[in-house]
């Protein structure tokens, strides 16, 4: 008898070191990828992020794992959305290592972090995607869109102002 590999996705403890180093590993390995930026993170990041993770209270990353290998991070924050008046969680980065894409970890991802984010009493998700990024096909197909108010003023747009 063959048995499938056994996914599972849980909530990482920036406190524990295996967690923190898979967060960090993850992370390195999606800002290594074209869509994410094709640069790996710098030592000084790797060596403050888990601590700044715990810190904050309104961060919290889901780690899927494949047969206890680390193959796919969520790391997600806490927001508010004003017209709601009620909580939002936005995907700030989801990474799937490229040997595990197209085999439905990028989907449970995203419905655990739903699942969490209905936990958390959130009113909606939101992440960003580069537009030449192939994952936006699966984000659309699990619901996300862009966002409009009226389809008249158009879509909104995600613009940034680099500070450092």
């Amino acid at each position: 008898m063959i048995e499938a590999p056994a996914l599972t996705i849980g909530i990482a403890d920036y406190a524990d070191p295996r967690d923190a180093a898979d967060v960090i590993a993850l992370l390195d390995a999606y800002a290594r990828d074209p869509m994410g930026g094709g640069t790996p993170i710098g030592d000084d990041v790797k060596e403050r992020l888990a601590g700044d993770l715990a810190a904050n209270p309104q961060a919290f990353s889901l780690l899927a794992r494949l047969d206890h290998e680390a193959v796919g991070l969520a790391n997600c924050f806490m927001g508010y959305s004003t017209f709601a008046a009620g909580p939002l969680v936005n995907i700030h980065d989801l990474a799937v290592l490229p040997g595990h894409r197209g085999t439905g970890i990028g989907k449970a991802l995203l419905a655990a972090v739903e699942a969490e984010a209905l936990k958390r009493g959130a009113c909606k998700i939101t992440l960003e995607v580069l537009s030449g990024n192939p994952a936006r096909h699966l984000y659309a197909a699990c619901g996300f869109g862009d966002y409009q108010l009226d389809p008249a003023t158009g879509h909104a747009l995600f613009w940034q102002k680099r500070l450092t």
